[in-house]
């Protein structure tokens, strides 16, 4: 696998050392100066397409492009300069007029000859492309968060199963090196009894409201659109900045950068295929203005075996997760705010786990570990069944804090306990004709 890394810092040192390159003017790179030429036989490669080439997108782009065993055929967008720009880019690496764009998913899905769809779009549309992938026999690299509802996950996770698919999670901190000795620490006892977990994420942002203005022909909004309710365009709704936090297609920090730090938990916590059995806390929802998630959130999560998880903005607990155990204690950043590991006792950083003792699925490349299971057919290291069980707690953290009262989890049937007020929130109304 370390092959996967040198082919990544090789082909972004080409594009010039950055995803938001993708973006940027057309250059022409030769596949035979990326190593690739010859490597493996054109029957033996995944042929992909991406849908939403922004900036997740135009970095999965990258880590797709540098594996030997992939060849990009199609890019999707309804943003044309994003579009045009990544069509050129995979044509350029290439060194072939082979990638076509489009503006709609559904002709990548529809197409026979493509075997795996990667999709970056913004959050609202995950599940129902990824539905739409799999259903025609394609295996799905979906980035995180699943969507706006515990249904959408739901319905992901019952499609992938029922087609026999592979769906890998953009959760990448399952793919990072100290994310997974963290875990391996708390998991073998080396902290004692787990007792407290506190998880802390970026806080979301707060905006004014912006002028409506006629969308250009630069973009299909509608289709940018398509299951959030009709609203009228403004430049910034449809840019990262400001959707990122805007409740119709996200809900925000909550679950675009906090479904890393849960996940992590529940890794550590060997609940990754479960939940907890009760959440309460508070948030602080924006009055007014185009961004309307949750800026800052205190969160409690009780799992059945009496371990409490805090799940805070960044401004309580710091940015990532800690494992507080009766002998010690484990602190783990995300990999992409540096990966910073540290322990109390600092001991615990050279302990070297037997081979007896548990070991958590090993990968060091997320993309390269999807595609390995594309191959093999086997489950990656971020499978639907753990990807719908960590988006869950955004959900719940959400629905909790928006009704403002503890609410009782019952994690095998996924409702909430005799609360039919609250179990209205585990579905979200879709604006026809989409639906799941």
């Amino acid at each position: 696998m370390e092959s996967r890394h040198s082919d990544r810092r090789r082909f972004i040192k080409q594009l010039g050392g950055a995803a938001a390159g993708v973006l940027a003017a057309p250059m022409i790179i030769p596949s035979s100066a990326l190593g690739l030429e010859g490597k493996v036989a054109p029957s033996n490669r995944i042929v992909m397409g991406l849908s939403g080439i922004g900036g997740r997108g135009g970095a999965l782009l990258i880590n797709f492009a540098a594996l030997d065993d992939v060849q990009i055929v199609a890019v999707c967008d309804v943003k044309e300069p994003q579009r045009k720009n990544a069509q050129q880019r995979v044509n350029a690496h290439y060194g072939a007029e082979v990638c076509d764009a489009y503006v709609d998913f559904r002709e990548i899905t529809e197409r026979d000859d493509i075997d795996a769809m990667a999709i970056a779009t913004p959050d609202h549309w995950h599940v129902l492309q990824a539905l739409a992938a799999l259903r025609s026999g394609k295996d799905v690299y979906m980035e995180k968060p699943l969507g706006l509802s515990i249904a959408e996950g739901k319905a992901l996770r019952e499609t992938v199963h029922r087609y026999g698919r592979v769906l890998q999670f953009g959760t990448q901190e399952r793919s990072s090196r100290n994310s997974r000795f963290a875990c391996e620490l708390v998991l073998n006892g080396r902290i004692g009894k787990l007792q407290h977990i506190e998880v802390g994420s970026r806080q979301s942002v707060v905006s004014e409201n912006y002028p409506s203005m006629p969308a250009p022909e630069t973009i299909d909004y509608d289709m940018w659109l398509g299951p959030a309710p009709w609203k009228p365009y403004t430049d910034k709704r449809v840019i990262n900045e400001w959707w990122f936090h805007t409740s119709d297609y996200t809900l925000g920090f909550v679950s675009g950068c906090g479904v890393h730090t849960v996940d992590m938990a529940q890794m550590g916590h060997g609940t990754s295929r479960t939940g907890p059995v009760s959440v309460e806390g508070t948030a602080i929802y924006p009055p007014d203005g185009l961004c309307d998630c949750a800026t800052d959130w205190d969160v409690t999560f009780t799992y059945a075996d009496g371990v409490t998880m805090n799940f805070t903005d960044g401004t309580r607990n710091p940015l990532g997760v800690k494992f507080i155990g009766s002998d010690g204690w484990v602190f783990v950043k995300e990999e992409h705010l540096g990966g910073k590991i540290d322990s109390q006792p600092q001991s615990l950083l050279r302990d070297i786990l037997g081979p007896e003792e548990i070991h958590l699925p090993y990968s060091n490349h997320h993309q390269g570990n999807f595609i390995d299971c594309v191959k093999t057919r086997t489950e990656p290291v971020a499978p639907v069944d753990i990807a719908v069980r960590s988006d869950a707690l955004c959900q719940l953290t959400d629905i909790a804090t928006r009704l403002g009262r503890k609410l009782q989890w019952d994690p095998e049937k996924e409702v909430f306990v005799n609360d039919e007020g609250a179990n209205r929130w585990l579905n979200k109304a879709m604006r026809p004709p989409w639906r799941l």
